[in-house]
């Protein structure tokens, strides 16, 4: 064989070793589940609001944070029975869940896996308070935090009057809406609702909440088998 044809053959190897190194690096990237539109070079779409950096878009991963797959539930009997994580989409419409994000029980929120990636964590009840105060108060923080427009077939907007709306804070809420704790669904387009990671007794957790017949940012206690949009917030 000339020297030449070796050259090329040579060549030829290194490319290959390069191409399957490069595929097997980005095979290990941990973004199990996200949009590829909320991911760029393992960092996500984020605002920072005084002193916190908050994720714009709901949590979308179908892993937790060791890549151990979180169970899709879509039978209403069986979500209502849960005391272990789980997610589903709105109405279990993937259409509806690729504009909205998924929602998740509390349970996938406290799972020791990590239900947030790397660097990000579920914002604990104290955290949503320290957000609210920058931006005014509970009485106002929730119009600074609602995307602007009202809802049209798909936009993933608010149906009217979506009160107060100016999303000044770039927080970009959208009215994912709620699964109950009888595995049943509320309405889309008129509420949103966000999990902390912080108990409020043996069977519920603190939440936030906004809608769009009012500018405030709510805070309930609700049962940990409801089904909610997560935010993550950075360490």
């Amino acid at each position: 064989m000339n020297t030449s044809i070796k050259t090329a053959l040579a060549a030829i190897g290194l490319l290959v070793a390069f191409s399957c190194k490069k595929e097997s690096t980005n095979r290990q990237l941990p973004i199990h589940g996200y949009h590829a539109t909320d991911v760029v070079a393992g960092k996500y779409a984020h605002v920072n609001i005084g002193s916190q950096v908050w994720m714009t878009n709901n949590l979308d991963v179908t892993h937790y944070r060791n890549g151990d797959k979180i169970p899709q539930v879509k039978d209403a009997t069986k979500w209502a029975a849960l005391t272990t994580g789980a997610w589903c989409w709105f109405n279990n419409d993937s259409a509806i869940g690729a504009v909205y994000g998924r929602l998740y029980n509390w349970y996938a929120v406290h799972d020791p896996r990590g239900l947030a990636p790397l660097g990000w964590h579920v914002p604990s009840d104290l955290e949503w308070n320290t957000l609210s105060t920058y931006l005014g108060g509970d009485s106002v923080a929730g119009g600074k935090m609602k995307t602007t427009g009202i809802y049209e077939e798909g936009s993933g907007r608010w149906h009217k009057p979506n009160l107060g709306a100016t999303n000044s804070s770039g927080f970009s809420a959208l009215p994912g809406s709620l699964r109950y704790n009888d595995g049943s669904f509320s309405i889309i387009g008129y509420y949103g609702r966000w999990w902390s990671s912080t108990k409020s007794s043996a069977t519920n957790s603190w939440d936030r909440s906004l809608n769009t017949w009012v500018e405030d940012l709510g805070r309930s206690s609700d049962n940990k088998q409801f089904g909610f949009s997560v935010r993550c917030i950075k360490d």
